[in-house]
């Protein structure tokens, strides 16, 4: 393999607290981040010079922290989920008043979309599905006594994987919420992220508290899911995950100040970027998200700043 490459690019502030979501934005090349100061910004890529400062552009607020965010294209709509439970649907566009909703009892840890499934994870254990038309609930499941933390959506499949505070990930059917299959035990602690593997769809990643990086196999025809790879993969708890584009590199994020990047294939590491050699964060790390139409990716902090990150191979050099 040819060596990995990552090189810091920009260093973009702004915000005023931490930040915890990144989305893609309207345009490729564009990415939005929403942070404990309620505001939403949206940030432009396109047609910047390396190490160029970058002004983003305040695009919506809430009044208290936001924990979640996902923007629906088809309706020109965010939704951010705060740290009391709040969804909050705001309707960029001017034709709609947007909508605030005291939805879950405790925070609104997650709003995941996929296609046109939109669901929202709860402090409270509740995952609740919605209609993205008329911005209200469909249904609801108090699927566990702890937080939820983290979905992805298994298109192929039809089902949701859910991970959770009580230290379990679900496997819900798309249609009913029914569960297919309990992980139980499947971390030492809150299972804080989730990640289909890029080239095996019955593989996936998960990150947790407890700092294991671990690789699961879905079981065929009703069998059990099983473990595959388990490894202390930072020194506190991984808080996201994120594939390359290619396929090659799984990114983990972390509460020690870290991203590391790992072989999708062989789950090993490959490279760490920190603040000291590399003009990493400072503070956790919380999110990553890869930057649609670009060689770039972005992390977010609770240092207030997001980095980003240009990412090549290079071919070795050889001697003749």
């Amino acid at each position: 393999m040819s060596p990995l490459n990552i090189r810091k690019v920009h260093q973009l502030t702004g915000h005023n607290a931490a930040i915890y979501a990144l989305v893609p934005g309207p345009q490729p090349g564009t990415f939005l981040s929403a942070a404990g100061d309620g505001w939403i910004v949206q940030w432009s890529l396109n047609g910047a010079s390396e190490g160029e400062e970058l002004l983003g552009q305040l695009i919506a607020k809430v009044d208290t922290q936001v924990f979640s965010l996902a923007y629906l294209p088809v309706t020109n709509t965010l939704v951010a989920g705060d740290m009391n439970g709040g969804v909050h649907w705001l309707n960029l566009s001017e034709d709609r008043p947007n909508r605030h909703l005291a939805h879950h009892r405790k925070g609104t840890y997650g709003v995941v979309v996929a296609g046109d499934q939109l669901i929202t994870l709860g402090g409270d254990g509740v995952i609740t599905r919605w209609d993205t038309l008329r911005q209200s609930s469909v249904e609801s499941l108090q699927l566990s006594n702890k937080a939820l933390r983290t979905a992805v959506y298994r298109e192929e499949a039809a089902e949701w994987l859910v991970g959770a505070s009580d230290h379990h990930i679900y496997r819900l059917d798309v249609t009913d919420f029914s569960i297919k299959e309990k992980i139980a035990a499947a971390h030492e602690n809150s299972v804080f992220c989730l990640q289909e593997h890029p080239k095996e769809n019955n593989k996936f990643f998960s990150g947790s508290r407890d700092a294991l990086l671990k690789v699961w196999q879905l079981g065929e025809e009703g069998a059990p899911t099983a473990l595959l790879n388990s490894q202390p993969a930072h020194w506190y708890t991984i808080n996201h995950l994120l594939t390359s584009p290619d396929g090659k590199y799984l990114l983990t994020a972390s509460r020690d100040k870290t991203i590391r990047i790992w072989d999708t294939n062989t789950y090993k590491l490959i490279k760490t970027l920190d603040a000291a050699r590399d003009g990493g964060h400072v503070n956790s790390v919380n999110r990553l998200l890869w930057v649609p139409g670009t060689p770039y990716f972005a992390s977010a902090s609770d240092d207030r700043s997001i980095i980003v990150w240009n990412v090549t191979e290079e071919p070795l050099h050889r001697n003749v």
